[in-house]
């Protein structure tokens, strides 16, 4: 079988600052894939790129809350999430919900599972950091974009 080129072209792409202008876009696209499949694959699947639906218990509603993502696979089973919010100089929500919440539950790869939630500091955090930046390039530029804010890093590890 041969092997998708998306995933090179997509790390080359986010290399750009003005693929972080085209985000709103991205976002649009992805909700309307996952809701034409019924949630199966999403804009970063189609890309060949790691994706996962992330379900996590709202800190201020108590509501489920589900956002689509590109995650950083460990090979050790588990997934890595970083808080880039396209380099803008806000947290994401779901940064803060995963900040109060012990675990969560992950929609990837037509699997459903929970999750322990544990947000990486110091060294581990850095060590995830380059981690993440040797898999998707695009996490320096948006650092960059970021401005002071630090990218909140979670480890999330299958239950």
């Amino acid at each position: 079988m041969p092997r998708n080129p998306l995933p090179a072209v997509g790390r080359a792409i986010a290399r750009r600052p003005s693929v972080m202008r085209a985000a709103p876009v991205v976002a649009v696209l992805e909700r309307a894939v996952r809701r034409l499949t019924r949630g199966r694959h999403g804009v970063l699947d189609l890309a060949g790129l790691p994706s996962m639906q992330l379900t996590v218990t709202g800190r201020k509603t108590g509501l489920a809350r589900t956002v689509s993502l590109l995650y950083v696979p460990g090979g050790d089973g588990t997934y890595l999430l970083i808080g880039s919010n396209w380099g803008r100089p806000a947290h994401p929500a779901w940064s803060a919900n995963l900040d109060a919440a012990d675990h969560a539950e992950i929609h990837s790869d037509g699997e459903r599972f929970k999750v322990r939630v544990h947000r990486l500091t110091g060294p581990d955090r850095d060590r995830a950091w380059q981690r993440a930046v040797a898999y998707w390039p695009g996490y320096t530029m948006e650092q960059r974009l970021a401005g002071p804010r630090i990218f909140r890093i979670y480890e999330l590890t299958r239950i």
